[in-house]
């Protein structure tokens, strides 16, 4: 029986989000997708948070000889015998990103049509592979990213921007592995799961144009070196698009979805005799107002029994966007979790989590937090005020003083964000 007391619903959310990561686990979901055994070789890529993970998957279940090289996240590295796994900066690139990404080209050169690359690819690989085309350089794609990453623009909107200013993705890496055959096992972190999003398409093609990047460039007012400019109004910046010659024999299997995981945590709380509605896997928009919608969502399902009738769990993922303008520490969950509860008010038996599955929300090494019906009364006592803290982008700051942060460590996937709301039934 469902124990409805706050230990046992925090109890409750605490489990599902455990659930949601650990059926994204590359242990359990590598091994049913692993190709026949080529007549050549068996070349292994990938880049992102789970890469490391992927590859030992791959290790551990690959009856014959293969190598290759990975690129993960610092601190996401797990030991491989045969692939090299290595180790670069995120969401911000730095140097060892750009030497990575070298690797893994050389690692596909020369190929023939007789060998398979076998690309692992997951969410943080835009970063992790930030090999800048010929006129650009690293520092200027740094200071462009810090600017993506607090203009409040979508995950799509900033690979669109990345994809055209890469010597590696939006479609290049495949088309050096050119003429051996591709088979891309993808773990999504992005909204609807488009392969060319996923750390912005390496290995399929984009149909996406370098006047789109443009566009949103002038969209945010992201303004740009002229380097950057000059490159992207020329042929040069174009990705490589469906249908190219270059591109080699492809194969895409998602291994990993953001609504595989929503789904494995429905079945905990079901499991508990709670019933779980989910509401989307692909929700994006401002964190901040989207609080405010799940917020007036919840009081409507306590208040009146609709559309859901309460006890329930409301259930989403996707991925928000945060416009900094404060001098906060972030990230998109946290403020989702703030203005969810300065709209909630302290409205009664209503409690929520939010977190990112790869245990990193922004930048900090924190996943999440808890937010629960008398957060913003304890953060008072403290000398909080939640709205300045909502006000500065210090979600962090705010949930670590009441000490309901969920810290998870390096999970070693990611399938994006995670939003549960608990509504208690009404009195």
């Amino acid at each position: 029986m469902f124990d409805a007391s706050a230990a046992g619903v925090e109890r409750l959310l605490r489990e599902m989000f455990g659930a949601a990561i650990a059926i994204a686990q590359p242990a359990s979901r590598v091994p049913a997708f692993l190709p026949a055994p080529p007549r050549g070789r068996l070349v292994v890529i990938g880049a992102g948070k789970a890469s490391a993970a992927m590859a030992r998957a791959v290790e551990d279940h690959w009856p014959g000889p293969l190598e290759g090289v990975v690129v993960t996240r610092y601190g996401y590295a797990v030991p491989c015998r045969r692939i090299a796994i290595l180790e670069a900066a995120h969401p911000v690139p730095d140097a060892n990103g750009v030497l990575a990404a070298e690797r893994l080209l050389q690692c596909v050169s020369g190929l023939s049509e007789d060998d398979v690359v076998l690309c692992l690819i997951s969410g943080g690989g835009s970063a992790l592979l930030p090999l800048p085309l010929p006129g650009v350089t690293l520092a200027q794609k740094q200071d462009l990213s810090r600017a993506l990453l607090a203009s409040g623009a979508s995950i799509a909107e900033m690979n669109c921007v990345r994809r055209h200013l890469s010597a590696i993705k939006g479609g290049r890496l495949a088309a050096a592995c050119h003429p051996a055959r591709v088979v891309n096992l993808i773990i999504s972190d992005v909204p609807a799961d488009g392969l060319h999003d996923v750390a912005s398409g390496p290995t399929v093609a984009d149909p996406s144009t370098r006047a789109e990047a443009v566009a949103i460039l002038r969209r945010y007012a992201i303004d740009v070196p002229e380097a950057v400019a000059q490159l992207l109004d020329s042929e040069a910046a174009e990705s490589i698009k469906p249908g190219d010659p270059r591109l080699p024999r492809i194969s895409s299997h998602l291994i990993a979805t953001p609504q595989l995981a929503l789904e494995a945590a429905a079945k905990v709380a079901a499991a508990a005799g709670v019933p779980c509605h989910i509401l989307s896997d692909a929700i994006e928009g401002e964190a901040r107002e989207v609080g405010k919608v799940m917020a007036a969502m919840a009081r409507q399902v306590r208040r009146h029994g609709q559309p859901f009738t309460p006890p329930c769990i409301l259930l989403s993922g996707g991925e928000t966007t945060v416009t900094v303008r404060g001098a906060g520490r972030g990230g998109r969950n946290v403020e989702f979790l703030l203005s969810l509860g300065i709209a909630l008010n302290g409205e009664e038996d209503i409690h929520a989590l939010a977190g990112d599955t790869d245990g990193v929300d922004g930048l900090e090494e924190i996943a999440g937090a808890l937010l629960r019906p008398d957060s913003l009364e304890r953060a008072r006592r403290l000398g909080l005020a939640p709205l300045d803290s909502l006000a500065d982008n210090d979600g962090h700051g705010f949930f670590q003083a009441l000490g309901d942060a969920v810290i998870t460590g390096p999970t070693l996937t990611n399938v994006n964000d995670f939003r549960a709301i608990y509504i208690g039934g009404r009195d």
